[in-house]
């Protein structure tokens, strides 16, 4: 693999996947490029200690972004970027899960590349194979799933994107920054046919302190975040392979709190 982790090289931009939290979940070439870091333009929710792993010295710039509140819109991180680079300073960007991933990685290599500046990505691990692997949930199995596709819960037009095909028997369907979302999620989920008593999981703040997994029927999904109060960072995941996880049965709980008070 092609690299511009050349100290001696000046006036670049490395684009660095974080992984979906835990520091331990870091390539090996993700610390080193780190570690000869002049500018840190970083997302909101990365560990402390994953920043420490810069010089001290580094400058750390947050762009956290949060529902409708960015700190900088897009074109104004681009625009930081470029003018760090063209300075002479090595930039990491680094962005949670995997810059390629819902991480507007594509969107910032084109401003790079458009201002004539070289860019390096480093992949990251993103958060829907970080989270489902720390619940043990698979999101492909031979008997259940043999294909898994990934959207965003929170993109423009929600009722407009088709997603069609993409969940239901055999298929394993991950939404990203579905939380705010989840009912009409389900709504739409329903209304292309896929079963209102398939599987559904919420793995929240995968890898990182305060991680849960908690798991319910997809027409339950609305009522079960509101019951639970599910916050962001959080992925959904729809398909069979969600019961051969670790996820908590949330429906089963509220269904035996509810057989005891009618007792």
């Amino acid at each position: 693999m092609a690299t511009l982790l050349d100290p001696q090289a000046r006036g670049r931009v490395i684009l660095v996947g974080a992984g979906p939290g835990d520091p331990g979940l870091l390539t090996v070439r993700a610390v080193d490029a780190l570690k000869c870091a002049d500018v840190v333009v970083h997302d909101g929710l990365i560990d402390p200690r994953v920043l420490d792993i810069a010089p001290p010295d580094a400058h750390r710039i947050s762009v956290a972004k949060q529902r409708a509140k960015h700190t900088l819109p897009q074109e104004a991180i681009n625009a930081l970027i470029v003018a760090h680079v063209r300075a002479g300073s090595i930039v990491v960007r680094l962005k949670g899960g995997d810059p390629f991933i819902f991480g507007r990685g594509g969107e910032e290599v084109e401003a790079v590349r458009s201002a004539g500046l070289p860019v390096e990505v480093i992949p990251g691990v993103s958060a829907a194979l970080g989270c489902a692997a720390e619940a043990m949930l698979p999101l492909t199995h031979r008997d259940h799933s043999s294909a898994v596709s990934f959207v965003a819960g929170q993109c423009k037009g929600l009722a407009d994107q088709d997603w069609s095909g993409l969940a239901g028997k055999g298929r394993t369907l991950v939404i990203y920054m579905g939380v705010a979302t989840c009912p009409d999620i389900a709504d739409k989920l329903m209304a292309d046919g896929v079963a209102p008593d398939m599987p559904v999981a919420v793995l929240e703040r995968g890898t990182l302190e305060g991680h849960r997994a908690i798991k319910t029927l997809l027409a339950d999904l609305g009522p079960m975040v509101e019951r639970e109060k599910v916050q962001s960072p959080a992925i959904i995941v729809v398909g069979e392979v969600v019961d051969l996880s670790d996820a908590e049965d949330k429906l089963a709980r509220w269904a035996r709190v509810a057989e005891s008070a009618a007792a």
